[in-house]
């Protein structure tokens, strides 16, 4: 397929880097469940495929198709999005370098860069995302290699702006860095207004149908991609074919999906402000989020994950998950099915007594695509 035409982006999600199958004319791609490949001679790649941890031609699909539905120029796919982190890190810094990372960010993330690349040497500063003055003054000239965003983030759903903080991030000579995991490439495009890398855990709403384990960074710019390929390969913590392909099936409906999940959580939102047992909605579609203005700027709409917090304290908001029924008790989120947790005890426990430490009244759902009165029948359910 030609990406250089200006395809749309479910035109993208279904046909980039799905090429029909040259022996069959099979219009899905063929898992290549092999890990090494016959040479034509000593050294003579077949179209340059060796050994699938190098490359593989299912990863190789999923791959052109992350690119293409992220308007990038390569794309990486890992087998699992803290690998896909790990390994950026580590292709991008070394000992004494330094990260402006979000003070609010999903836990696993703050986990691998407090207890693993701490003690491999590279510093990190917590900064307020919301506040480009905040990370600004985190920055460390000549330190500082990366500036890293989530946005929205996990779980508070703050909303950072990509192309202020990009400029910011390349006049102190740092690449942007932004975790597009929440909004997915349908909802926001971050190397479009500025980023130098965007990350995802593919696990979410890529895969979307909670079966697969996978991550993927999406980079334009030549050199660094280059950069990235030789950590991916030496590294090694790739994608397998079966999960490339699970992924690369869920792209396909990444639109469709997108939208439901955008308009169940709006009707979850709506239902929860009005509740009494309810303090705080949090979501970016709403006039009154501090981040509502840059939302609608940068994002096509608001995506399907909700945190709100709840009046009667943690014991409360643990009792409303253990009593939810459609929405299941579980950590993850980005599938069809609707997922409820309590992020104090579950997603962000490693983030307890840290400055990332979470409210704990704060109950997060990831709103899945049932039917929509069925899930605000749960939760009032719940919430009683």
């Amino acid at each position: 397929m030609n990406t250089e035409h200006h395809y749309g982006f479910e035109t993208l999600a279904i046909h980039a880097g799905n090429e029909p199958d040259p022996t069959t004319g099979s219009v899905v791609p063929p898992i290549y469940a092999t890990s090494t490949y016959k040479q034509d001679g000593v050294g003579g790649l077949r179209n340059g495929y060796e050994y699938s941890r190098s490359a593989n031609p299912t990863r190789t699909a999923l791959e052109e198709c992350l690119a293409a539905i992220e308007a990038g120029n390569r794309g990486f796919a890992f087998a699992s999005g803290l690998a896909a982190e790990d390994t950026l890190i580590r292709s991008l810094c070394v000992p004494g370098d330094h990260v402006v990372f979000p003070d609010d960010a999903y836990g696993g993330t703050f986990r691998l860069f407090s207890k693993v690349l701490g003690t491999w040497g590279v510093d990190m500063t917590p900064a307020a995302v919301t506040h480009p003055e905040a990370i600004r003054a985190a920055i460390r000239p000549g330190k500082t290699k990366v500036v890293w965003l989530e946005t929205p983030t996990n779980p508070l759903l703050n909303v950072a702006d990509i192309a202020i903080i990009a400029q910011l991030a390349h006049d102190a000579g740092a690449l942007l860095v932004v975790d597009n995991t929440f909004a997915s490439p349908y909802l926001q495009q971050p190397l479009e207004l500025g980023a130098d890398v965007v990350v995802h855990s593919t696990t979410k709403y890529m895969g979307g149908h909670s079966d697969v384990v996978g991550g993927a960074l999406i980079v334009r710019d030549a050199e660094l991609a280059e950069t990235i390929a030789f950590h991916q390969n030496a590294i090694g913590a790739v994608a397998g074919p079966f999960d490339a392909w699970l992924v690369l099936r869920g792209i396909k409906t990444l639109g469709v999906r997108m939208d439901r999940h955008s308009d169940n959580a709006e009707k979850v939102v709506e239902f929860l402000q009005r509740h009494k047992s309810v303090n705080q909605v949090l979501y970016p579609g709403l006039d009154g989020h501090p981040g509502h203005e840059t939302a609608a700027k940068q994002m096509k709409r608001y995506g399907g994950i909700v945190s709100f917090r709840v009046t009667g304290g943690e014991q409360h908001a643990v009792d409303i998950c253990n009593k939810a029924e459609v929405f299941t008790l579980g950590e993850s989120l980005g599938g069809v099915e609707s997922l409820i947790e309590h992020p104090g005890k579950m997603t962000h426990a490693s983030v307890a007594g840290t400055p990332l430490e979470v409210p704990a009244d704060l109950i997060r759902l990831s709103v899945g695509i049932e039917t929509a009165d069925d899930l605000l029948e749960d939760l009032d359910h719940a919430l009683s």
